[in-house]
């Protein structure tokens, strides 16, 4: 008998996209799978478009609202499934996505290898969603996958991984003190548990760009903030414990100065003890730099304007491709 796959759907005020997720999960041609929807307690009409979709094949629980990474354990906690897949409540697979990798699952012949693909970046247009290629898109050991991540500011899509029972178990639940950046946080464990990556470039993901309303969306939020330096925290912990040499302790530096931006110099607890992690580490954190299109801002108006205006001007551009995309799936252009 084929092993069973849960499709684990945690889902808040979904209801412009969740009909999409859900037909691109029924469309998997993978013939044993189960698909188990928890509705983290939305104030639209998320739970009513769910229960229209509840059946024997498809489990809708309802709670009341305790964040994404609570959700998502709450999924797993009633599921059965071999292996499991997790799939964000906009997010699209292709309908291959899944058999594709229980077929590289089989030729590996081992539980513990972590599988992932390619993933596409669209916002209502599925048709075009974007491809492009990442070093992370090979098979890696978890030493060179994290190293990879961390020292290029690279990531993967959380819905690109699927993942054995056995592994998840071995990687505990997802950090619910985590508001940001949990998905990084938690594959770490994953791949701490597994003997590496298998990539399988069929089996795509499309991931739906939904702007400023995005879990891993910063901003101005200091309790972003906080959540995101403790991931980054458990990430070299993790790193490093799988190898403390010379080129981790270079990477985990660059990780660390590739974020500084988002601590400085409004938090300056924090980017000193980013500073202090670095020395440690053997390396030196500069002070960081707005990019190039806003650092005359910075120059004439100060730093923490320049740093405003870089989070605030590509969220407006956003919102307007976002409008813009919307009008022409809305009139059936391209979609």
């Amino acid at each position: 008998m084929d092993p069973l796959v849960s499709i684990l759907i945690p889902a808040y005020n979904a209801e412009e996209w969740i009909v999409d997720t859900i037909e691109s999960a029924l469309a998997q041609t993978w013939p044993r799978k189960e698909i188990i929807i928890v509705n983290d307690g939305s104030t639209d009409q998320t739970l009513a478009v769910l229960r229209r979709y509840e059946s024997s094949h498809i489990a809708v629980v309802t709670q009341e609202n305790q964040g994404a990474a609570a959700t998502r354990n709450a999924a797993f906690s009633i599921s059965q499934g071999d292996y499991i897949q997790w799939l964000d409540a906009d997010d699209l697979l292709v309908p291959n996505k899944i058999a594709s990798q229980m077929e590289a699952a089989k030729q590996c012949g081992n539980i513990r290898t972590l599988l992932s693909g390619p993933w596409g970046a669209f916002r209502y247009r599925a048709k075009k969603a974007r491809f492009s290629s990442s070093p992370l898109w090979a098979d890696l050991s978890p030493v060179e996958w994290l190293l990879r991540k961390m020292g290029q500011n690279l990531h993967m899509q959380t819905a690109t991984w699927l993942t054995s029972r056995q592994l998840a178990e071995a990687a505990g639940p997802w950090n619910t003190k985590l508001l940001g950046d949990d998905d990084g946080e938690y594959f770490c464990r994953v791949l701490l548990a597994s003997n590496g990556v298998r990539f399988v470039p069929s089996a795509r993901v499309l991931y739906r760009i939904t702007g400023t309303s995005r879990l891993s969306y910063i901003g101005f939020s200091q309790r972003k903030v906080e959540a995101q330096f403790l991931s980054m925290q458990m990430h070299i912990r993790y790193l490093r414990s799988l190898e403390d040499s010379e080129r981790v302790h270079s990477a985990c530096v660059q990780y660390l100065q590739n974020w500084l931006i988002h601590f400085y110099p409004e938090r300056p607890d924090i980017v000193r003890h980013a500073k202090e992690l670095a020395e440690e580490l053997g390396g030196k954190l500069q002070d960081p730099k707005l990019r190039w299109k806003y650092s005359w801002i910075g120059k004439v108006f100060g730093l923490e304007t320049g740093k405003r205006a870089q989070i605030l001007l590509p969220g407006a551009k956003a919102s307007l491709l976002n409008f813009w995309d919307k009008e022409m799936h809305r009139l059936g252009i391209f979609r």
